[in-house]
């Protein structure tokens, strides 16, 4: 299994980044269109319907493929020999980070059904905040994995 990863190590990696960038590109634009649909729903009587269809698919189409994607070729990288050292904290940043994502994508999820609904508290305000943290969590795993600073 080892020598297989090992040899399969340039197409996993591959494949694990444009899955990144997949699951990256939706987890950008989900939250803003969110701020999109309640801005709606909080100045007028127009249904809703139009973002609810493109904020489910996006989710369930792009961003929830995507992000198995980037936990199964991420599972395989590290379990590549020689490809991670635990004993450096780096790793442990990049996977506390990983795991902070994935639980915004379910935060995401919840409040998609939530808008769905009719039942959303969620200000455009907040929507526009929460937008900025998976760029915060992007630039910290970034650096975790090219620079390695620890």
């Amino acid at each position: 299994m080892a020598e297989t990863l090992s040899n399969l190590y340039p197409w996993i990696k591959a494949l694990h980044i444009i899955s990144v960038i997949t699951w990256m590109a939706g987890i950008f634009y989900l939250p803003r269109l969110f701020v999109y649909h309640v801005e709606l729903t909080e100045n007028s009587d127009v249904p809703a319907k139009t973002f609810e269809t493109m904020e489910r698919k996006l989710l369930r189409i792009i961003m929830n493929p995507a992000m198995i994607a980037t936990w199964t070729f991420g599972g395989l990288l590290i379990s590549t020999p020689g490809i991670v050292d635990w004993s450096q904290g780096w790793p442990w940043v990049k996977a506390t980070m990983v795991l902070i994502m994935t639980w915004f994508h379910h935060w995401l999820g919840r409040r998609r059904k939530e808008l769905a609904n009719g039942t959303c508290q969620t200000t455009s305000k907040t929507f526009r905040l929460m937008n900025e943290v998976p760029t915060l969590l992007m630039i910290v795993i970034v650096f975790m994995v090219v620079v390695k600073p620890f």
